[in-house]
């Protein structure tokens, strides 16, 4: 889904360089009349790490459809102030999500209160703004909810007629079934994902109305990013699992206890039976050992020691791996096999030019290791082995082609096989037994209990995206579109939205890919690679406290820090493809008197210049001039 043009990336790029802006006159502060606050406590349940990541990255700013800003100093005013809900806090009531807004047109919005009810209000270019009804979402049986009601965030909007629009409304799921544990942690949450229709032309009623259900899919996380496609007729969802109907069971998934983990037999092997005394079971350790992460595999050769460096070819190829080693004839009756690969398929594809060899000697040892580090191409995907052959050597065949090569689980153990290897001849110029010379126990590095499989396991920007029709239909082409990739931003916040744009990583890189125009429902979506933030994936990687990542189309990316520190770090692309420096600012926006960043925007002036709009607790702050 995600292919990069090789013309595009830029193996020549070699930093970012600091251009220094002018605090300044690149930042105007305004404060606010009325101080904000995003605390938002309701009930004593104990929310989900999904829930907590939500909040994090909740945006609270909605930028209007009026996207040219006649200047830079703004004015505040009411639009309309909603009503809020008397509601007592109980141990089982749900959390109260954060308020939400989205732009139908230029006259109409629906804004959603956090309790469970939405508006959509008629906001007219003079005059005071109306409420034309006010929403409620009645979760009916058959979707096995613990509550009739709940609290929902309202992502993306959809005109799909001249009176009606789509809204996509997110929830917590709660079922009978859902548990907290001892330490008071919700295990097992799921969110809900609903596509409600809604009827601006309906008479304003007294009583909120129930919203119409046209469509419903559910995940293990609330979707980080909702894009419309009027062309096609769809909404794409972006998050960490592939969002299901109910009706459609996810892919079963099963982790074996340590108890089950043991070898398999072999055609004639018995693994209970003991050598004897007086017999020597001596077993070739396998060519090579390796481990694998959710993005690369390493591959570790054991090479006798003085191997010259000079006498080792490794050629990498995006479904091939070729490994030669040269060494002089020699009469030793212990010499080792050397690896020989003549374009080896792998198991599965990897990214070359991010992928790497290193030659250890290790004088002090019989023999040295020569390490490949191979960056996987589809992230998140667990080989099982790392030829595409392997396992398949023909019964009574000894050579060490295809042999098949377990897994080291504890990558601390993988450099074991030259021990290993060590252990193997020194036991036959001795006569020693070398049988039960494994490559690791997979006993994990991490004591027991320690780990949290949500926050450790997983990859936080590691997402899938869902289609789905505005009627609830699966696109023909959705079923081949749910590969994970790494997300490492979206676009700015902006109105009239943009054609989406995703920047994915691809090593080091961040790799700009645009959606394709649509002529008809029926044509599928094809993202191109259009521009290379080179080593943004490398630098993003060293902030930890962002709060929003976005870019500008193909300019600049921008990421926005939380809490007291409050920067933004920018980073502009490459004047040419092939530069090999870009260049990078930083400046001050959150933390100190203004408070923590609530929220980010675009706009653009009336010659096209854009200006970044952040809303802070107690300011309003206009960046201009930084792009």
């Amino acid at each position: 889904m995600f292919e990069p043009d090789r013309s595009l990336l830029n193996p020549k790029f070699n930093s970012y360089v600091l251009h220094s802006l002018d605090q300044d006159k690149a930042i105007s502060r305004y404060p606010l009349s009325n101080k904000l606050s995003q605390t938002n406590i309701s009930g004593r349940s104990p929310l989900s790490f999904q829930e907590v990541q939500s909040r994090i990255r909740h945006n609270h700013l909605t930028v209007g459809p009026n996207g040219r800003a006649a200047t830079l100093v703004p004015s505040f005013h009411t639009l309309y102030e909603l009503p809020r809900p008397i509601q007592a806090s109980t141990v089982d009531s749900p959390h109260r999500e954060y308020p939400s807004a989205a732009f139908i047109n230029v006259d109409n919005l629906l804004v959603s209160d956090g309790y469970g009810s939405i508006y959509a209000i008629h906001v007219p270019q003079s005059g005071p703004a109306r409420v034309i009804n006010s929403y409620e979402l009645s979760i009916p049986e058959v979707y096995e909810s613990a509550q009739s009601s709940v609290p929902f965030r309202l992502h993306r909007v959809g005109q799909t007629s001249e009176g009606t629009c789509l809204a996509i409304l997110s929830s917590r799921h709660y079922s009978n079934s859902s548990s907290t544990s001892s330490k008071g942690k919700v295990s097992n949450a799921k969110f809900d994902v609903w596509g409600v229709s809604i009827d601006l032309e309906a008479m304003s009623q007294d009583q909120s109305l129930q919203l119409d259900i046209v469509w419903h899919r559910r995940g293990n996380d609330v979707p980080i990013f909702v894009a419309y496609d009027d062309p096609r007729k769809a909404f794409m969802l972006l998050g960490s699992n592939p969002y299901r109907a109910i009706d459609v069971a996810a892919p079963a998934t099963y982790e074996p206890a340590p108890d089950e983990i043991a070898p398999i037999p072999r055609a004639g092997e018995s693994l209970d039976a003991r050598p004897s005394e007086d017999i020597l079971s001596l077993t070739r350790p396998p060519p090579y050992s390796w481990t694998q992460t959710s993005d690369s595999v390493t591959v570790a050769f054991p090479l006798p020691s003085d191997t010259p460096k000079n006498a080792i070819r490794v050629t990498f190829s995006p479904r091939t791996l070729t490994v030669l080693v040269q060494k002089e004839d020699t009469d030793d009756a212990l010499s080792i096999p050397l690896p020989h690969y003549t374009a080896k398929v792998l198991w599965d594809g990897i990214q070359p030019s991010a992928s790497f060899w290193t030659w250890d000697r290790q004088a002090e040892h019989s023999f040295g290791l020569l390490t490949l580090h191979l960056d996987k191409q589809h992230e998140g995907t667990r080989w099982a082995q790392v030829f595409a052959l392997s396992g398949t050597r023909p019964a009574g065949d000894t050579s060490e082609d295809d042999v098949e090569v377990p897994e080291t689980l504890d990558p601390s153990e993988l450099y074991l096989i030259r021990e290993s290897l060590e252990k193997y001849t020194a036991a036959l110029q001795k006569g020693e037994d070398a049988s039960g010379l494994g490559l690791g126990r997979g006993v994990p590095s991490l004591g027991e209990g320690e780990m949290d499989p949500e926050i450790d396991s997983a990859d936080a920007n590691t997402v899938c995206v869902t289609w789905v029709g505005v009627d609830g239909s699966v696109p023909s082409w959705e079923r081949s579109l749910d590969a994970p990739f790494t997300l490492l931003s979206t676009p700015f916040p902006s109105s009239p939205a943009p054609q989406p744009t995703l920047i994915v990583k691809n090593g080091v890189d961040g790799v700009l890919f645009t959606l394709s125009e649509a002529s008809s429902p029926s044509d599928p979506p094809e993202w191109k690679h259009t521009s290379t933030f080179s080593a943004l994936s490398f630098v993003l990687a060293s902030k930890r406290d962002t709060r929003f990542v976005h870019h500008v189309s193909d300019q600049a990316v921008l990421a926005f820090e939380s809490g007291t520190r409050g920067n933004v770090y920018i980073y502009r692309n490459t004047a040419g493809i092939h530069d090999p420096v870009a260049k990078q600012a930083v400046l001050k926006i959150g933390g100190g008197a203004g408070g923590s960043l609530l929220g980010v925007g675009m706009m653009h002036t009336k010659v096209g210049k854009p200006i970044i709009l952040c809303l802070c607790e107690g300011e309003w702050i206009v960046a201009h001039d930084v792009l």
